[in-house]
């Protein structure tokens, strides 16, 4: 796993100013002002990496590029990078070589936005440590978790019912109620009434087409039948109009009675 690992740049700054710094004779932090800031032991560039969860600091000379010293980082803020009391450019980092020797080295920047990034690249990396250790120890949790089994056993089953989808054994489905020239009609609202649409009157050519039967005359032996089917049978025959073309609809109050012998008369007054 180590080999598949590969190295990716976090930050990079031009210029930085590397120091000698006196032992710490007590456990109060590091102070920049009592090293000589004027006059840096070494200047060149600073490059910070990571390999993994283990993060590199790098002084490199700005030219050729050539190693001059490294300080690797398993954990930050920790022993490997420090701050100083009374500066925010200033750090004290752990350098170490090959052979596990390591000294202790005061590192500077000239710019505050670069102290700033070098400080950010750093929080960064270990806080993507903290989230990726985190959700390895979940995993492994999870794993020795027991898992819940929600397959199905040999012979069991399940039943579904699904509303307004059962129907009896035979039955047959309810005809829809259709109104009048197959609309369906729906119930009136609550409270609502129904706009009954309104009969279109009957046209001048549908009258003048239209059939009408001849009047019954009344005579002294008519049923009570006739009676009630002849209220409207005209009185006076003498008064009827001479031709369909006067008047459509005819006289409704005349019509002839006195010649009870006489053939009726064909009216053209219609029946409704």
């Amino acid at each position: 796993a180590a080999e598949l690992e590969y190295e990716s740049v976090l930050c990079v700054k031009p210029d930085v100013n590397v120091y000698r710094i006196p032992p710490r004779t007590s456990n109060r932090g590091y102070r920049a002002s009592d090293w000589k800031l004027d006059h840096p032991d070494w200047t060149g560039r600073l490059r910070v990496t990571s390999k993994g969860k283990t993060a590199y600091i790098k002084l490199e000379d700005k030219v050729s590029g050539e190693l001059f010293a490294q300080a690797p980082i398993d954990q930050y803020p920790g022993i490997a990078v420090e701050t100083v009391t009374d500066s925010s450019r200033y750090f004290v980092i752990r350098i170490q070589d090959g052979t596990g020797r390591s000294a202790f080295i005061g590192i500077g920047f000239t710019d505050r936005g670069d102290a700033f990034d070098f400080n950010v690249s750093l929080q960064d990396h270990f806080k993507w440590v903290k989230q990726e250790t985190e959700i390895s120890k979940e995993s492994q949790e999870a794993d020795t978790r027991p898992k819940l089994d929600l397959g199905f056993k040999e012979g069991q089953t399940i039943k579904l019912n699904i509303g307004n989808m059962t129907t009896k054994k035979g039955g047959a489905a309810k005809p829809r109620v259709s109104g009048s020239g197959g609309l369906s009609l729906l119930p009136p609202p609550p409270g609502g009434k129904i706009a009954v649409p309104p009969i279109p009157p009957p046209s001048s050519t549908a009258i003048a087409n239209h059939v009408t039967p001849p009047p019954v005359l009344k005579s002294t032996n008519v049923s009570s039948a006739d009676i009630l089917l002849d209220l409207d049978a005209p009185a006076s025959a003498s008064k009827a109009p001479a031709s369909a073309t006067t008047d459509l609809w005819g006289d409704f109050s005349t019509a002839s009675s006195a010649v009870p012998n006489q053939a009726p008369q064909q009216s053209n007054w219609v029946q409704f």
